[in-house]
């Protein structure tokens, strides 16, 4: 079912990439994944591709350059990783990426 925002406008659907970043989850445990997935989906959009990765800097960033790069994906959604500890690096991974922060 897609979101209907506004009858003035044609729906385009957006490719998306999705990155979970955590040192405990994988494809069963990871509930904030399957959750933006599926409303990814739901809302037709277009999933390209979903990645859970461990909370290393180098790790988030390499998936981050690699989808920057791609011309076929139109957004990318992380989630994860945001926690106070040193671990926690998802932040400062995307700090280093992105040109402007919204």
């Amino acid at each position: 079912m897609r979101a209907s925002f506004s009858n003035s406008r044609e729906f385009k659907p957006v490719n998306i990439s999705l990155l979970t970043v955590s040192d405990t989850r994988n494809e069963a445990t990871d509930k904030s994944g399957l959750y933006l997935a599926n409303s990814i989906s739901q809302t037709g959009h277009n999933l390209i591709e979903k990645k859970i990765v461990k909370d290393e800097l180098d790790l988030i960033k390499k998936y981050l350059q690699e989808w920057v790069s791609d011309l076929k994906i139109d957004v990318i959604i992380s989630t994860g990783g945001t926690g106070l500890t040193m671990r926690d690096v998802t932040v400062e991974a995307h700090q280093e990426i992105y040109e402007k922060e919204i």
